[in-house]
Order: structure tokens, then sequence, then C-alpha cells
């Protein structure tokens, strides 16, 4: 379907970039896949491109842009290459909303320049062992000095993507019991320096996919943070945490799209070049009507995504929105790329294909930023159930 949201400005960037996965990523790629990391003078690749300070300030050393559209395109991008620029997209989809809405003037002067350059990487960190979705529960404290220069925290996190190359962390801790009104009263986010003692980065997680990605195990043990590096008020940051969500959703939904559009590619490419029975794949009816129905499906999650991402940009897009969009999307795509690996035959199942790591990528957007279980309860409570 002809798409309108993006203009030659985007389209330009996408350009661009596209150039620069070629000459920057895939060359690497294999090494950086074995490896299970993205080196992180790679980063600094992509801050001299720009790509960490659209939605920055100019002030800060970004373009100031207000819209999700370029963090969308990169995203089409690296799936149709086939490639991934590893923890980056937690710094810019996950971190910088936070950092934009809830540090005081000094805390952007300090750490948004870095932020933009590529020297100063962020992550978030979030779930613990033992607690998954249920965030209130988390057992993280950070217990004010008697002094009041700085916090102590102690405890640890899990499933930190971006963990390893991270320069700060925003580390969301109790600074106080939750109340018998309010279990979700009493968290606050810090944004953690990673060189502070006591601050440990744990086991790089193996994972079935995403393997570009490092995700981490944290730890803190008596770790001082000072007063300085609270993000927002005291006791407030569970509301912070779901204020971002939507965004950090349709972040995932487009991403799932952005996947099944590349795997009806990759599989349309291979149907075309494998011969079989003496004519290509692509000729029977069978694989015609496979493509044909991932095509279809695959029109619909672009209408929605496009549709999702002018109501961020514009502000409108709710929770249940958002919640409604990942659960689509998600599914979608992993019944699109399923299929498409199903085409490409014996070789689907092999890692040196692209369709076989896209299959196993996929799998994980089901789950985080929310399962597709809770993004279900999201919706039913919108519509009163």
């Amino acid at each position: 379907m002809l798409r309108t949201i993006y203009t030659e400005d985007h389209e330009a960037f996408r350009d661009t970039l596209r150039s620069f996965i070629e000459a920057e990523v895939v060359p690497h790629y294999e090494e950086w896949y074995a490896n299970g990391i993205v080196p992180k003078e790679f980063y600094r690749k992509l801050g001299e491109l720009g790509v960490f300070g659209i939605e920055v300030p100019e002030e800060f050393g970004g373009a100031g842009e207000h819209t999700f559209k370029y963090e969308a395109i990169i995203a089409e991008e690296c799936a149709r290459a086939g490639v991934s620029f590893g923890g980056s997209g937690v710094h810019v989809n996950l971190c910088l909303p936070y950092l934009m809405k809830y540090c005081t003037q000094e805390q952007k002067e300090r750490w948004l320049p870095g932020f933009v350059e590529g020297t100063n990487m962020f992550a978030i960190a979030m779930t613990e062992p033992g607690t998954g979705s249920d965030l209130a529960g988390m057992k993280s404290t950070a217990k004010l000095s008697e002094d009041g220069t700085h916090y102590v925290l102690n405890g640890s996190k899990t499933f930190i993507t971006g963990g390893v190359n991270a320069d700060r962390v925003i580390v969301c801790a109790r600074t106080s019991p939750a109340t018998a009104e309010d279990r979700r009263y009493g968290i606050s986010l810090f944004v953690v320096d990673t060189t502070l003692p006591g601050y440990e980065v744990g086991r790089k997680l193996d994972k079935l996919g995403l393997k570009v990605s490092d995700t981490a195990e944290l730890s803190f043990t008596d770790v001082k943070v000072p007063t300085s590096d609270l993000l927002g008020e005291e006791n407030q940051g569970f509301g912070y945490l779901g204020q971002n969500l939507p965004q950090e959703r349709l972040s995932i939904a487009n991403g799932a799209y952005a996947q099944a559009k590349a795997a009806i590619a990759f599989a349309q490419d291979y149907t075309q070049q494998r011969n079989i029975f003496g004519k290509p794949v692509a000729s029977f009816q069978n694989t015609k009507f496979e493509l044909a129905a991932c095509k279809a499906k695959l029109d619909a999650m672009e209408s929605s995504v496009d549709r999702g991402i002018e109501l961020h940009d514009a502000g409108k897009l709710t929770a249940a929105d958002a919640a409604s969009l990942k659960l689509f999307c998600t599914e979608a795509a992993s019944d699109i790329i399923d299929r498409c690996l199903q085409l490409h035959g014996g070789y689907g199942y092999m890692n040196e294909y692209p369709i076989a790591r896209l299959y196993a990528d996929n799998r994980v957007n089901r789950i985080y930023g929310g399962t597709s279980e809770v993004m279900k309860t999201i919706i039913a409570k919108d519509m009163g159930l």
C-alpha cells in the first residue's frame, strides 16, 4: 500500500542509514553475532551519524526533532539487512523519554551531550529475579544516607538489555516501603554510574535470539549513588514508568512489523532463486498463496503501525491503543515469519540464513514490554470488562 507518513527528509535519512549499514555493519556482523555483543566503539559511529540525537534539543547537540518516525525507519532498515545495532535501541527508545521529561537542567547538561555522541550509553533496569511484570514487587532498595548526600543502593536486576555496554543505568529501587493503600508507592529512579564501587555486571545472558544485543544480570552492593543522580521526585518512580509504556510498546510493534516485512522479502527472494522439480519454488501455487496471505496481513500491520506513529507524535496514543497495537503486530509477525521460514525448507532452520535468526529474534516480542496476556488485560479493562 502507498505510505503517506514519510516525507522526503525521512526518505533521505533512510538512504543515508542504508548506506551506513552496508558499509559499517554488514561486513562485521558475523563477528558481532559470534561474540554476542556490538563493540562499544560502534556506538560512537552511530553518534557521529546523528542517530542518538534526533529527538534531543539542539542546545545539547541534538537535532531537536519531535517524532518517532526516524526510529521506525531505523528498525525497518536493520531488519531489511538482517542486522541489529545491539542494545542501543534501549538507549533511545526507552531511556531518552525519561531523561527528557524528568531530568533537571543540570542533569541534562551533564548527561545529554555524551548521550548524543554515543560516549555515555544508557540502559534501564526494572526487572528483578522473581518479579517479572510485577514491578511493584521489586526488592532492590536505595536508602538515604544520614548526611543526605547519597543513597545506598542494594539489590539485583535481570534481563537488562544493553547492561554490559552501559555507562549509566536508570535503576528502579525502593526508597520507602509500600503503603497499605498503594503497593506501588515508594519506588524511585536513579541514573547510576556503572563505574561506582559495588556496581557489578553479572552474566551476559545466553538468549534464544537477539544474540547481538547484550543482555545482562546486574547487582548492587552498597553502591553510593549521589542524591544529584535521583531522577524526578523520590517515591514517584512507578508513575514515571507507566507514562513511557505506550512508546515502548509502539517501538516493539513497529519492530515486529519491520521483521515481518523483512521475512517476506527474504522468502520471496529465496523461493525465486531456489529450484525444485525443475522450476523455482516461487512458481508453485502454494508458495504464491502463502506469500500473498503474508503480504495482506503485513498491509494491515503497516496501516496499524503508521496510525500508531501518527497518534504518538500527536501525543494521543493511549495505553490501550499501544497494547492493542503491540498485541496485534507481534502475533501477526510471528505467523508471517513462521510461514516464511517454512518456505525456505530445511535451509530456513540454519542460522546462516537470516530467516532463522529472525524467527528466534521475533519470539521475545510477545514477552518483553508486557506479555501478550498483559496486553489483553489492558485492552479488556479499557473495554470496561
